[in-house]
């Protein structure tokens, strides 16, 4: 097994595995074919110009984990009262085959380590319920975000 920073040669891979977490989340298929073409597009330049960024670990060279990372602009508050940033995980996904091995635990440290280097002290993510016990078992917490979809 080995970690690499992602690059924009993984964009098909890092849609692949945003629909997957989705898919596996029970949305149906038509809305991820839809939020996959959307998100293709919107990836693209993020990745050119390294404002999503992330790691993926590949064993004997084949991607099987993968996390996307993004620095946010958000003004002060109470979490963070001196910087106007903040860290946003997301696409934390590993391979069905790979799974149970610490992979995600591991770019979750890699992802630590790198908002750190960055000055980034307050981050967030939205979590699946796959995903929330590791998120727990990690410091996360629940915070008071709400939702809503507006139709017009």
């Amino acid at each position: 097994m080995h970690v690499r920073a992602i690059d924009t040669n993984d964009l098909d891979l890092i849609c692949r595995h945003r629909e997957a977490i989705f898919r596996e989340a029970g949305r149906d298929a038509q809305t991820l074919a839809t939020m996959t073409a959307h998100f293709r597009t919107w990836l693209a330049p993020r990745l050119a110009d390294g404002t999503y960024f992330g790691f993926v670990t590949c064993e004997r060279d084949v991607p099987v984990a993968g996390i996307g990372l993004m620095e946010i602009d958000w003004p002060p508050h109470p979490a963070h009262p001196e910087q106007d940033k903040r860290g946003y995980v997301l696409n934390v996904y590993v391979e069905p085959d790979a799974r149970r091995r610490g992979l995600a635990r591991q770019l979750m440290q890699l992802a630590d380590d790198e908002f750190v280097r960055r000055g980034i002290r307050y981050v967030i993510l939205h979590a699946t319920a796959q995903g929330r016990d590791l998120y727990r078992q990690l410091g996360w917490s629940g915070t008071t975000e709400m939702a809503r979809t507006l139709s017009r």
